[in-house]
């Protein structure tokens, strides 16, 4: 049957179901589900989907880099003075920004408040998807590569060999979930580190601007401290713990995806305690000299 005849007997149905009396409860969640079937069928075709979310993407990174360019310009008056690798690493962390934003509150979202990937629903948890959780992985797969484009491009001046493992391995690894349907709940959980990202180039902001021993870069530092103990090392601790309950259903997977999902949350630990260790000094040390 054509989609034509598919949405004139959705639109039947609804012209029948306005007119038989009901309550509030009932028309909302004919309302919702009505809506999901309309996205699923007809706004977003999965063969497109991830495509046209890589694009999206690509396209929201430009915007940003470009928003972050121009309210620079006319709100910080250090900004003008910068050098041009410092003007190009300023607008690339507002980007960063806003993709840990975006990524870091639809990740929450779909893993905690969600009921796609609730033990009591039928079938593995490591192969279930939907078209949203699908886009949104493909914004994601975007601004991967962007950024991974202006590393190269400017290398080192926007990071090392750290970076470069760090977003080839989340490069891959989304982009596979993203393809294939695969273990996006652990994809998502690994996502929620991406809470760090706005603290760490607040800080950059701070020091570029000489405001390096400002209260305000204390505070953010205390929150980029609380926020990398909870988003990338407590919440990995209870990634591995519920990998391990649902091991069964990890062995499900695809033999390439099997390996991601050990691999990339174990590199990415391991340098998250790095990382850590790192932030504890620097804590110490700007503590010690308030003192």
């Amino acid at each position: 049957m054509s989609q034509d005849f598919h949405l004139s007997i959705s639109l039947q149905k609804l012209y029948i179901f306005l007119q038989a009396p009901i309550t509030s409860k009932m028309a909302v969640n004919y309302y919702k589900y009505q809506a999901e079937q309309l996205v699923r069928n007809y706004l977003l075709p999965n063969p497109v989907l991830p495509y046209t979310s890589l694009l999206v993407g690509i396209i929201l990174c430009k915007m940003a880099y470009d928003l972050t360019h121009v309210l620079s310009s006319y709100y910080f008056k250090c900004y003008p003075s910068l050098t041009k690798i410092q003007r190009i690493e300023w607008n690339n962390r507002g980007m960063s920004s806003a993709h840990a934003v975006y990524i870091t509150s639809v990740s929450i979202y779909l893993v905690f408040f969600n009921n796609m990937f609730a033990d009591q629903l039928d079938g593995p948890v490591t192969l279930r998807c939907s078209n949203f959780s699908t886009f949104t992985l493909g914004v994601s797969v975007g601004y991967f590569i962007v950024d991974l484009v202006l590393i190269f491009w400017l290398y080192p001046s926007l990071g090392g060999k750290e970076f470069v493992v760090h977003h080839s391995l989340s490069l891959v690894a989304i982009a596979y979930t993203m393809l294939s349907g695969e273990g996006q709940l652990y994809t998502y959980m690994v996502l929620i580190s991406e809470a760090t990202t706005p603290e760490i180039n607040l800080r950059w902001f701070l020091d570029t601007a000489g405001m390096k021993k400002s209260t305000a870069y204390l505070i953010n530092g205390l929150l980029m401290f609380f926020a990398w103990l909870v988003a990338r090392i407590c919440l990995f601790i209870y990634l591995f713990y519920h990998m391990y309950l649902h091991y069964d259903q990890i062995e499900k997977m695809h033999i390439f995806g099997y390996i991601l999902v050990f691999l990339v949350p174990i590199v990415l630990f391991g340098m998250n305690l790095v990382w850590f260790g790192k932030i504890l000094k620097g804590i110490k040390k700007t503590l010690a000299k308030k003192k």
